[in-house]
């Protein structure tokens, strides 16, 4: 190569990798055809690979096809990139059969990409035929190989095989040890992801939070508040996941002081006071805590709200029975430009409730689909049974379930009996017990509610009735159970 070219070559691979690049790839293209580059292994590997970061990945396909004898580097690239973008993900699959195909051999930059591919598919096989040819080319001993083949196999809940990769690895980083934490902890086993974790002599934060979020959605906060004391003193620094992670754990088990020394944490930290999951965080546990002015207090001094925010807060009012300010904070929310979404909607529902704004709660309602372009679910549909329930207005709430588009569940008849229950409206709770039996044939309680609707009337008959009906259909009463016994 002259010393001209390899001078365009540098320039052009300058422009490649600089913060312009977006705006510039079809005119970069257009100058490797003007200088006769575009058929450069080493330059078109660079340009397919900014393709890929950048999510330009059709356009790669194209300059690569266009290329008459790809080299491994090349290759390389271009399967890298499609690993990157989920749609291409099998093409790096075919791009590897045609590499093959071609003669050219696979080396330890092929792998890794391409196994992370595999874990983007659904499909088990690819990924073993792949993890078939690692072995045949001998590229076990690559570390990063050996992770990617890690991660394939936790990725699709297979810890047979990631244990025996895991167990014939000389040396573990803490990479290759969480993803068998978080793959056994996936797959429900969280006793196995806590022994690997006590087995570690090395955590990163991410896995401490790992663990700690794992303990949590299996429902075991007592253990997940536990583990993060014990984060706590042995001076790992939290970050944002830490706080996001452990504020809900302190909400639910009422942990206020804890909650509070996290807050004070916060505080101490300009960097988590601006970001906004920590303060939604803080929002959240401050009202299930029953907390609601210091929850005020924290969603006022954020410096900046997403709707999930405002969500949290109004949410969070209704929750400790103010439900005015709740309603109050929507029209707010409204006068700043804030598009709701159907959690917004349901939250301010349930400030409609709890305040018996039944009025505010038709209008809201009505406006849902025409000025906010959100459809009712069944969530918004069972806070205006609420609503209108509470107030007395239950033939109103009867006609509204019976209107639904989309079928009513056991919680919204349940929600309507209930209300039937305290007005006194015998009619519309038989219809209600009889609506749960038909979605829940199987649940004592239905019968039994039913039966004692008829007993209250003096309907014997129809009681009788129902003991047939609970027979036939095999169902037993629960035992009764005494507080004190």
């Amino acid at each position: 190569m002259s010393r001209s070219s390899m001078e365009i070559e540098r320039k052009l691979l300058r422009l490649l990798h600089g913060h312009k690049t977006r705006t510039r790839l079809t005119q970069i293209h257009a100058h490797l055809l003007r200088h006769n580059l575009h058929q450069s292994n080493q330059v078109l590997s660079h340009f397919v690979s900014v393709c890929g970061s950048l999510n330009k990945t059709e356009y790669a396909a194209k300059i690569f096809n266009q290329t008459h004898n790809p080299s491994i580097l090349l290759f390389n690239s271009m399967i890298k990139a499609c690993s990157l973008n989920g749609p291409f993900r099998e093409k790096s699959i075919n791009l590897f059969v045609s590499m093959k195909v071609r003669g050219i051999c696979p080396d330890e930059y092929t792998f890794a990409p391409l196994l992370k591919a595999c874990c983007g598919l659904c499909e088990v096989q690819v990924g073993e035929f792949v993890h078939g040819e690692v072995i045949r080319g001998g590229f076990e001993r690559f570390g990063s190989i050996r992770i990617g083949v890690v991660e394939l196999y936790t990725s699709f809940g297979e810890m047979e095989g990631a244990s025996k990769v895991f167990g014939e690895m000389g040396q573990r980083d803490v990479v290759v040890w969480n993803l068998m934490i978080r793959g056994f902890c996936k797959r429900g086993d969280v006793d196995r992801g806590l022994g690997l974790f006590r087995e570690m002599s090395e955590r990163s934060v991410v896995t401490w939070n790992s663990m700690i979020s794992y303990l949590a959605r299996s429902g075991r906060d007592g253990e997940a508040l536990r583990l993060f004391r014990e984060m706590r003193d042995q001076g790992v620094e939290l970050d944002e996941a830490t706080v996001v992670t452990v504020l809900p754990v302190c909400a639910r088990l009422g942990a206020v002081d804890m909650g509070q020394w996290i807050h004070s944490f916060v505080e101490s930290s300009r960097l988590f006071r601006v970001v906004v999951s920590v303060g939604n965080a803080l929002v959240d546990f401050y009202c299930k805590c029953g907390i609601s002015e210091t929850a005020s207090k924290v969603f006022n001094e954020m410096h900046n709200k997403s709707v999930v925010s405002w969500n949290a807060m109004i949410s969070g009012l209704a929750f400790n029975g103010k439900g005015e300010l709740g309603v109050d904070l929507f029209e707010q929310m409204m006068s700043e430009g804030v598009s709701p979404n159907d959690a917004t909607l349901v939250g301010v529902l349930a400030c409609c409730a709890h305040a018996g704004l039944v009025e505010k709660a038709r209008e809201l309602f009505g406006s849902m689909n025409g000025r906010h372009h959100i459809e009712p679910k069944l969530e918004h549909y069972g806070c205006m049974v609420d609503v209108l329930g509470r107030s007395g207005h239950v033939r109103e709430a009867y006609d509204l379930v019976r209107s639904m588009t989309i079928s009513p569940n056991a919680a919204l008849w349940g929600a309507l009996l209930s209300s039937c229950h305290t007005h006194g409206d015998v009619e519309l709770a038989e219809r209600s017990v009889k609506e749960l039996i038909n979605l829940e044939p199987w649940n004592s309680g239905n019968y039994v509610l039913l039966s004692n609707i008829y007993a209250e009337e003096g309907r014997w008959d129809d009681v009788e009735k129902v003991r047939e009906l609970m027979r036939q259909k095999s169902v037993t009463k629960s035992p009764g159970q005494s507080a004190i016994g």
